[in-house]
């Protein structure tokens, strides 16, 4: 059973950091990209970064300069360091995972975790 388990998230200071890390089972996910998706209370889930196999990160405009995406193949994690956080970042952050092949999220074939509260105080 494939099983994406994010963590890391919590409550933290506007200007603080924290990093998120999202654990992958039931397969190997090394050709597979993986990424990050965050939702806002009412709205419809964004997707804030992801990694190609080759670990070449696309960025949110949002959040450019401020988060990276990072990966280790061999222990099927994806992290996602943020920095410089705002209170505007407040979400539920989901870890996700498609094949590389595919051309979009939310298909049949791609993975999601259950998502990780990070709440930023001003």
């Amino acid at each position: 059973q494939v099983q994406l388990v994010e963590s890391g998230g919590g409550l933290v200071q506007a200007g603080g950091s924290l990093r998120l890390s999202c654990a992958a089972s039931g397969r190997t996910f090394s050709n597979y990209i993986m990424g990050w998706f965050r939702q806002f209370p009412g709205k419809d889930r964004e997707f804030v970064t992801s990694s190609s196999a080759n670990g070449a990160g696309t960025y949110a405009d949002s959040v450019k300069g401020r988060f990276t995406i990072s990966r280790d193949n061999a222990k099927n994690t994806v992290y996602l360091q943020m920095n410089s956080l705002k209170p505007e970042d407040t979400a539920v952050y989901y870890c996700a995972a498609r094949p590389e092949w595919t051309a979009t999220w939310g298909t049949r074939l791609g993975y999601w975790g259950q998502g990780t509260q990070v709440t930023v105080s001003s």
